[in-house]
């Protein structure tokens, strides 16, 4: 069985964007902070991003995160989630959604689950090969796998930024507790790079 793992950037103060997303803004303004280390970063974030491709095997979306990805200032061939530096390695995506969309602009890769989180992560399941199940946002996805007991792992990418508002990758309000043990910790100048166990 595949592992299911969150994996996201985040602000210090817990938002994964900044204020006023939109197709054309998809971090929102001043959002791009949060992946500084992903475009930006040193040998250890790069290190940290080569071992994630590598372990993936498929990846579960929201749908807002698709509308964004697939919209015209979306993704390109060279950006695509999982694709190495050289190579064509890209795992299919799997996009949560109340309805899929009458045509896409990225093709066949992703494939539209309408049914819900665990019909997701069992369909991932199917063609991972036993990698890694890497959901990877927006934040309202990742924060309903956790709290629908559906995460194995927690990996945040924790920006040196407080962002003051934007989305939120946990509830304002009361919502479910999750246990969670640290089993790793890397720091860099762009970001702390903290990976969790949920205890179940």
């Amino acid at each position: 069985m595949s592992t299911v793992v969150v994996d996201i950037s985040m602000s210090l103060d817990g938002y994964v964007t900044g204020p006023d997303v939109d197709l054309e803004h998809g971090l929102g303004r001043g959002g791009e902070v949060l992946h500084t280390w992903a475009i930006e970063g040193d040998a250890a974030d790069r290190a940290i991003l080569d071992a994630s491709y590598s372990a993936t095997g498929a990846v579960i979306q929201g749908r807002t995160l698709f509308d964004f990805i697939d919209g015209p200032t979306g993704w390109d061939d060279s950006m695509g989630y999982g694709a190495k530096a050289e190579g064509d390695e890209r795992p299919p995506i799997f996009v949560v959604t109340h309805e899929p969309p009458a045509k896409t602009r990225l093709g066949d890769r992703f494939r539209f689950v309408t049914d819900g989180l665990e019909s997701a992560v069992r369909q991932a399941q199917e063609v991972a090969n036993g990698k890694e199940i890497v959901v990877m946002g927006g934040g309202e996805t990742c924060y309903g796998f956790l709290a629908a007991g559906l995460a194995d792992i927690v990996r945040l990418h924790v920006a040196p930024v407080v962002l003051g508002a934007g989305t939120r990758l946990f509830p304002a309000n009361a919502s479910a507790r999750v246990d969670l043990e640290l089993v790793d910790t890397i720091s860099t100048p762009a970001a702390q790079h903290l990976t969790y166990k949920v205890v179940k």
